[in-house]
């Protein structure tokens, strides 16, 4: 398996390009949910609001992906009404469980191939899922993404490590 080394840039909450980078990828995470919803049962299918965040926070590192983390699901959710607001909690901690997984892996291996993307993605589903289950009381509702989900979770890591492959 090909190693591709990555450039990881770290970026202050005082840099104007912090902000510039996550508002690319927040427009990104509306866009991207929008096409997916046009099918049926496309944001559970394919999982799409956790896309971009994945790619900010593996190549631009932990600031840039929490904030877009945390401004994609709550600005898709005021402006679209999706994800529901009640949905909101769950997204957020998978959300930022992603930007977790992603900027350590990032800087931990300062590389990346399929295998660590793919790492990096079922680390936040995992825990992710256990954090439903804790919040929700609910394994069904908890084994969602990695049961009806498993399209997107394939897209985010062939789609993510392509588009990673790509900007590095």
């Amino acid at each position: 398996m090909t190693t591709q080394s990555v450039k990881l840039y770290t970026f202050n909450y005082s840099e104007l390009k912090t902000y510039l980078f996550a508002a690319l990828f927040i427009i990104g995470n509306l866009v991207l949910p929008q096409l997916c919803h046009l099918l049926p049962q496309g944001g559970i299918t394919w999982l799409p609001i956790y896309f971009f965040t994945l790619v900010a926070a593996y190549k631009y590192g932990w600031k840039v992906g929490l904030l877009t983390a945390i401004a994609s699901p709550v600005v898709n959710s005021l402006i679209f009404g999706m994800p529901a607001t009640a949905m909101l909690p769950i997204i957020l901690t998978k959300s930022i469980l992603l930007v977790a997984a992603a900027s350590i892996a990032a800087k931990v291996f300062r590389s990346f191939n399929l295998l660590t993307v793919a790492a990096v993605v079922i680390a936040y589903q995992l825990f992710g899922s256990l954090a439903e289950w804790g919040i929700t009381s609910s394994l069904d509702a908890a084994m969602q993404d990695l049961t009806i989900g498993l399209p997107g979770i394939l897209l985010q890591v062939v789609a993510g490590y392509l588009v990673i492959k790509k900007l590095a």
